[in-house]
């Protein structure tokens, strides 16, 4: 019976962090906005590469990463719309391991790239990918440990 109780508890348990979660989801998509099956969520000030996908990791996701046309559009209009003044934000792409081998910030290869025209340009010392408003969504390679505004990315499930 003891036994029982505590299976009981434990169960209640994972219950109630399944539905913060769900909870906390539903917040950053009220805050960011919602598309398919992901919300995006403005990040409030600039960070390096690393710290900006650190903080969206503690928040329960990811840098975004635009993964076909659709969803880089919907990213630069959701950016213009949320910081106008602002024409950088980190995505969760770099090519860190493997010079010129980009990937996301799993350690995923990529089916999908929006290079501007003569990117990526900066061989071992641009290891980090950004949107650019001022060209339309295209990607360019940066310096990982430039300050930037970043959008995190969190799948719904």
């Amino acid at each position: 019976e003891k036994d029982d109780l505590k299976t009981q508890i434990d169960k209640l348990w994972r219950e109630v962090n399944a539905l913060k979660e769900i909870q906390a989801l539903q917040t950053v998509c009220l805050r960011g906005t919602k598309a398919h099956k992901k919300c995006y969520l403005m990040s409030e000030g600039t960070k390096h590469f690393h710290e900006a996908n650190e903080d969206c990791i503690a928040k329960g996701g990811t840098l975004a990463i635009p993964r076909n046309n659709d969803e880089t559009n919907i990213l630069r209009d959701y950016s213009k719309q949320s910081a106008p003044q602002v024409s950088e934000f980190w995505l969760g792409v770099t090519d860190m391991v493997n010079e010129g081998r980009f990937v996301d910030v799993n350690g995923m290869a990529l089916q999908y790239f929006n290079w501007d025209r003569a990117q990526p340009n900066g061989g071992k010392r641009e290891n980090c990918v950004f949107l650019s408003q001022s060209s339309q969504g295209k990607w360019v390679d940066e310096v990982c440990r430039t300050a930037k505004r970043y959008i995190c990315e969190f799948l719904i499930p």
